[in-house]
C-alpha cells in the first residue's frame, strides 16, 4: 500500500509543506478519533478539475479504539466523486465543518457524516484548505451518552475546530516517535484557569498511584502535580508545563514520579476559533513499564561488566602465556604459547567490544580490522604482507562473533605464514611460485541470510595433495571444528585460479 507522501505527490498538487502538515494530522489523530467514537478517513482533492466534477482521494485512514469502526474494508487509495463526496466538496469549498444530512448506510452499518476542512498557515500567512477529514460515527450501536462520553464529544469538537483553524496538530518535539498517552489512558480537562472540570476513571486512577485520593474535579491541576511529585524540580517543571498549555502552547511530554509510581503527561491546549479555553491532559500509567526498563538498564549494565572482566581475565592469561613463552628454549614449545597467546587475544578483543556495546551485538568490521593487523605484525615471515578488507560483516551477534573471530585469525595466520616462506626456505612444491610481495584480502557480503567471507592471498598456493580433513595443523583443525560446529557453517580451502589460496566460508545468520 502507497504511503500518504506517496499518494498525495502522485494524484495531487500539494506542496511539501501541504504533505509534512498531512503527515503530522496523521500522526496525531488517532486521538480524535477515540474521542469523536467515528472513523476519521483524510481526503485530498485530486488535481484540477472542473468544480462540478471535483474528486477526492483518501490519502489515510484511522479506526477508533473507543467505539466500532463504520469501515470494514481499508478505504487508502480510493477515489471518489459525485454525490458520495458532496460533503466533502462542501467543507473544502465553504472551509465550514460540515454536519447536515442523513445517515448513511455503508452495507448494514447505519453511519453519519461530518466533514472537517484541514487549514494550514502559509508562508505568506494566508490560512488555506488543504485537505479535507471525514468524520464517519458507527450508529449500530447509539444510545444515551454518559458522562464520560459527552465529555470526549465536546473535546472533539473543540479539536475539531482547531483542525478547521489550522492550530491542530501542535509541533512535534524532537525525540518524541509517538503521540501516546492515548485516550483510553487516562484524560483530564482543564478549565481556562487550570482547574479540572473532568477526569476520566482512568486518569483518577493514576493520580490516585501518586499518593492523591481525592476527586480531581475542581483541583488545580499544577498545584497538585507540583505537590505529589517526589523531585521538587520535577514538579515544578511539570506544573509549567501544564500551564504553558494554558497560554495556547503544547510543551513535551512529561514523566511525574511519586511514592515509587510513575505518570507519563502529555497536555495539549484547547483554544477553538484561536480563544483559549482550557487544556487538554492525557495521563498514562508507567509504572510498570520504567519498572521493566530499569531492571532492562541493570541486566544489560551487568552483562557489559561481566564482558569487561572477562577480557580483563583474557588479556591476564595472554600475558601469562607471553611471559612463558620468553623463558621457553625450545622453539617449538615457545611457537606454540605464541600461538596461545595470539588466539585468546583474538576472543578478548571480542569481549571489549561486547562490553561498550548496548546488546549481545558487535560491529564485525572493526575486530576484523585489528586481528588482521596483528597477524602481519606476529607473523613469522620475512617478506612483507599486506592486509585489506573488502565489503563489511556488519552486526554480528555474540555467539557468531566469538567464534568467526577465531576462524578468521587462524586463517589469517596461516595465510602469512604459509603462504608467503622466507626467502631462501624450502617449501613444499605448489603450482604457482610465491610473488615478492604479499597481499591478504579478507571479503565478505551477505546473501540469503547467510554470510559469506572468503580469505584469499596471492602466495604459493597449498601443496600438492593437500586434504583440508586429513589430519593437518593445530589451526587447521581448530577452524573445521568451528566452521562446521559451533557456525553451523561450510569451510573449503583451495588454490586460486590466479595463484595463491583462499578459504571460503559460509555461516547462516538466521535463527540458531
Amino acid at each position: 500500500m502507497s504511503t500518504l507522501r506517496d499518494l498525495a505527490e502522485e494524484h495531487t498538487d500539494l506542496g511539501p509543506a501541504d504533505i509534512d502538515h498531512l503527515t503530522r494530522l496523521a500522526g496525531d489523530w488517532q486521538l480524535l478519533s477515540d474521542l469523536s467514537f467515528a472513523d476519521l478517513l483524510l481526503w485530498v482533492p485530486v488535481r484540477p478539475r472542473p468544480a462540478e466534477s471535483r474528486s477526492f482521494l483518501c490519502v489515510a485512514q484511522v479506526r477508533p479504539t473507543t467505539a466500532p469502526t463504520a469501515y470494514q474494508d481499508d478505504q487508502v487509495g480510493k477515489i471518489a466523486g459525485g454525490p458520495e463526496v458532496a460533503h466533502l466538496d462542501i467543507a473544502y469549498v465553504q472551509g465550514r465543518i460540515w454536519r447536515e444530512g442523513d445517515p448513511v448506510w455503508y452495507g448494514d452499518t447505519p453511519a453519519r457524516h461530518e466533514a472537517i476542512p484541514v487549514r494550514l498557515r502559509g508562508e505568506d500567512e494566508n490560512i488555506e484548505v488543504i485537505a479535507v477529514i471525514g468524520r464517519d460515527t458507527n450508529l449500530s450501536t447509539a444510545r444515551t451518552p454518559s458522562q464520560l462520553e459527552l465529555n470526549y464529544l465536546t473535546t472533539a469538537d473543540d479539536l475539531a475546530q482547531m483542525v478547521n483553524d489550522g492550530t491542530f496538530p501542535p509541533q512535534r518535539h524532537q525525540g518524541e516517535t509517538t503521540s501516546a498517552p492515548r485516550v483510553g489512558d487516562g484524560l483530564i480537562r482543564l478549565d481556562a484557569g487550570g482547574k479540572v472540570t473532568y477526569a476520566s476513571p482512568n486518569a483518577q486512577s493514576a493520580y490516585r498511584r501518586l499518593g492523591f485520593n481525592a476527586h480531581l474535579v475542581g483541583e488545580e491541576l499544577s498545584v497538585l502535580s507540583k505537590r505529589l511529585a517526589t523531585d521538587p524540580l520535577e514538579g515544578t517543571d511539570a506544573a509549567e508545563r501544564i500551564l504553558t498549555s494554558l497560554r495556547g502552547e503544547s510543551p513535551p511530554r512529561k514523566e511525574v514520579e511519586a511514592r515509587g509510581a510513575t505518570v507519563l503527561m502529555r497536555a495539549l491546549p484547547l483554544m477553538p476559533a484561536g480563544v483559549p479555553i482550557g487544556a487538554l491532559v492525557l495521563v498514562r500509567d508507567v509504572t510498570d513499564v520504567r519498572r521493566r526498563d530499569r531492571a532492562l538498564m541493570t541486566k544489560d549494565a551487568t552483562i557489559r561488566e561481566i564482558h569487561h572482566r572477562v577480557k580483563n581475565n583474557l588479556q591476564t592469561v595472554a600475558a601469562l602465556l607471553r611471559l612463558q613463552a620468553r623463558r621457553v628454549d625450545l622453539p617449538e614449545a615457545r611457537m606454540a604459547l605464541q600461538e596461545s597467546v595470539r588466539r585468546v587475544a583474538s576472543i578478548a578483543l571480542v569481549h571489549e567490544t561486547l562490553s561498550m556495546s548496548s546488546d549481545e551485538a558487535v560491529e564485525f568490521d572493526g575486530i576484523v580490522d585489528r586481528v588482521a593487523t596483528a597477524a602481519t605484525e606476529v607473523a613469522a615471515t620475512e617478506i612483507t604482507v599486506k592486509m585489506r578488507r573488502e565489503g563489511t560483516f556488519g552486526v554480528l551477534p555474540a555467539e557468531i562473533a566469538t567464534s568467526l573471530v577465531m576462524v578468521l585469525n587462524e586463517l589469517l595466520i596461516n595465510a602469512v605464514e604459509h603462504g608467503f616462506p622466507a626467502p631462501g626456505e624450502e617449501s613444499e612444491p605448489s603450482a604457482t611460485p610465491p610473488e615478492p610481495s604479499g597481499e591478504v584480502v579478507v571479503s565478505a557480503h551477505r546473501f540469503r541470510k547467510q554470510l559469506h567471507v572468503t580469505v584469499a592471498d596471492n602466495g604459493q598456493g597449498l601443496p600438492e595433495g593437500f586434504q583440508a580433513d586429513a589430519g593437518g595443523r593445530l589451526g587447521l583443525q581448530i577452524v573445521r571444528a568451528l566452521a562446521t560446529g559451533e557456525l553451523r557453517g561450510t569451510i573449503e580451502l583451495r588454490n586460486r585460479a590466479g595463484g595463491g589460496t583462499e578459504a571460503v566460508l559460509v555461516v547462516p545468520l538466521g535463527k540458531r
